[in-house]
């Protein structure tokens, strides 16, 4: 497999370094030519927006991992640049004959009253979990052969911006309460990121997994309050006071501050559970997730080193 990795977040750098710890080749695209230092990852400054400069850039790729960001965490934004970037991500992949592989989030699936699964229906309607559900249709409808894995909420090494990520890991190392969206008690999934591009690289290396949707390999759903327990017990710290913040209160502080308008949006996945089965899809891939205790320790160590 000729390698193309799009975006150097903690998915895309993820699975540059898990394919050239394989020994495989790896091509890194990003606006700045950063991305993990790695002799097998060579570094190209790109703008994946443009269909006639991806073209040189993916000449000779079999698989291209898509794990692109919008500028912004915000409905519009994402209107404004994800559909038209994936055009063109998708028409220079299908020149070259390669598979795109995305990652891709649990938006579409809108408010669910069990636990998600491949079938599960995708039916939002509005803001960003809309932009969503118009961006896999968009793929399925692509001439060139596309995978697109989901997870649910990240954690892991490399992985800052999220809610297990910045928000929470350094907290719990200090010993400060642990002020979370929702209800702490909720049932949620946790996804370990290299346990992500682990999935995402199997549906590449697959052709009978092409053209389909999978969801990422998965352990059993922990409540907010239990997770802060894990990364306490990786660190070997007395876990925090976990506080909630309310759907409402976050409601009520978005309608003066964009952010945390953007933020309220997708509360209602912390506020009951929010959970997905990931079963049926392990089979499919031969994979099997990372236990939380082992994913939480290699957690805290990269925070330990990086901070």
């Amino acid at each position: 497999m000729n390698a193309i990795v799009i975006g150097a977040g903690p998915v895309g750098a993820t699975v540059a370094l898990r394919l050239a710890e394989q020994g495989r080749k790896v091509r890194l695209l990003t606006r700045s030519g950063s991305g993990p230092d790695h002799p097998l990852i060579e570094r190209r400054p790109a703008d994946a927006s443009d269909a006639t400069a991806l073209a040189e850039h993916l000449s000779g790729a079999t698989a291209v991992f898509d794990c692109m960001h919008a500028s912004a965490y915000r409905a519009d934004t994402w209107r404004a640049e994800l559909p038209r970037a994936e055009r063109a991500v998708l028409d220079a992949a299908g020149r070259a004959g390669a598979v795109v592989v995305f990652p891709e989030s649990l938006y579409s699936f809108g408010h669910v009253d069990a636990p998600i699964t491949e079938s599960t229906p995708r039916t939002a309607t509005s803001g960003k979990p809309a932009v969503r559900v118009e961006l896999l249709r968009q793929r399925e409808e692509s001439a060139t052969p596309t995978v697109s894995v989901a997870a649910s909420d990240f954690y892991g090494p490399l992985v800052r911006n999220a809610h297990a990520g910045e928000r929470m890991v350094p907290t719990v190392m200090d010993g400060h309460t642990m002020w979370v969206m929702g209800d702490p008690d909720a049932r949620h999934s946790w996804t370990y990121v290299p346990d992500l591009a682990d999935a995402m690289i199997a549906a590449a290396d697959a052709e009978a997994l092409w053209n389909s949707f999978l969801l990422a390999p998965t352990a059993a759903p922990l409540s907010q309050r239990e997770l802060v327990a894990a990364y306490a017990g990786a660190a070997g710290v007395a876990a925090p006071a976990v506080r909630g913040i309310p759907t409402w209160m976050l409601k009520a502080i978005g309608l003066v501050h964009r952010d945390t308008r953007e933020l309220a949006e997708m509360s209602y996945q912390f506020a009951r559970p929010f959970v997905i089965d990931s079963s049926l899809s392990q089979q499919r891939l031969g994979l099997e997730p990372t236990p939380i205790a082992a994913g939480a320790r290699a957690t805290v160590d990269w925070w330990a080193r990086t901070r």
